[in-house]
């Protein structure tokens, strides 16, 4: 927006200030060295203070550098401080920076000189055109009014444009940035989810080995690994089965387990026999269980 505006002065000055002289003529022309000469007078002049100053502060500094070759002086003089190396440095930069200023203080003065000198030859070339053209200066004065009130206004634009286009660039910098910055981000991020991802799909040790192809010695493994973590019933069960042989081993007689049946029944001859002895009351078969 800042450079349509731009152009869009340029061109409407352009405009009007063609409108313009075409109703002054050739007096713009003829007057056109003077005005010149005022723009370069005008520079130089600009140029004098700035080499005034210069000056100037070339001289602040060869005075401060004396004062301070003057306090060096005074501390070497000193009695006490005849010897010491301290001050016999300071004194020693103390020196070549008085040096120093004195040739920047020569150097600004000769440039401070010659400016002066032509901004002098600037004024009088000046004054010397404005007594010879000065019919034509005053005939061509709102030609040369109008274009430096356009100059000003383009000065202005223009300065705005510089501005922003220094701002734009900043910012292409810091985007710049900020891109690789998140690039580095990103490939961190996927660095780690493939680390995770391998360290999740690495197998334990001895995982390789399938249930499928597992022999009799897997299987009682496996049925050891399953009996230490059966649940608490299985635990119950094997705490009756223990019950119940030990009961076997405390009673003589096995009339408690009758009605028992099984599939491995054991005869016994002698309960036959004991059987009538006990009072005859009947023919009991006797039926000892030992799936424990």
């Amino acid at each position: 927006e800042a450079r349509t505006a731009y152009r869009r002065i340029l061109s409407e000055s352009a405009r009007k200030l063609n409108a313009q002289g075409s109703q002054l003529g050739n007096c713009i022309e003829k007057a056109r060295p003077y005005y010149e000469a005022r723009r370069l007078a005008k520079e130089a002049q600009q140029e004098t203070q700035k080499a005034a100053l210069r000056y100037e502060r070339a001289v602040s500094m060869h005075n401060a550098a004396r004062e301070m070759v003057f306090v060096a002086e005074q501390g070497v003089m000193a009695d006490k401080n005849r010897l010491d190396p301290t001050w016999q440095e300071m004194l020693n930069h103390a020196t070549s920076k008085v040096n120093e200023a004195e040739e920047e203080r020569l150097r600004s003065e000769r440039e401070h000189q010659r400016v002066t000198q032509l901004c002098q030859q600037a004024e009088a070339k000046v004054q010397t055109l404005q007594k010879s053209l000065k019919r034509v200066i005053v005939k061509s004065k709102p030609y040369f009014e109008l274009k430096a009130q356009f100059n000003q206004i383009l000065e202005e634009h223009k300065a705005k444009v510089t501005t922003l286009e220094r701002s734009v660039a900043q910012a292409k910098t810091r985007y710049s940035v900020a891109l690789r910055n998140l690039e580095q981000i990103s490939e961190q991020i996927h660095a780690r989810r493939l680390q995770r991802l391998v360290i999740r799909r690495a197998s334990p040790v001895g995982a390789e080995t399938s249930p499928r192809h597992a022999g009799p010695e897997s299987e009682v493994t496996k049925g050891t690994h399953l009996g230490t973590q059966c649940p608490p019933t299985d635990t119950l069960s094997v705490l009756s089965l223990q019950t119940i042989a030990s009961d076997l081993q405390k009673f003589d007689s096995v009339e408690h387990l009758l009605g028992l049946s099984d599939a491995t029944s054991l005869h016994s001859d002698q309960l036959e026999e004991r059987e009538p002895r006990r009072g005859g009351q009947g023919h009991f078969k006797h039926h000892r269980s030992v799936s424990l």
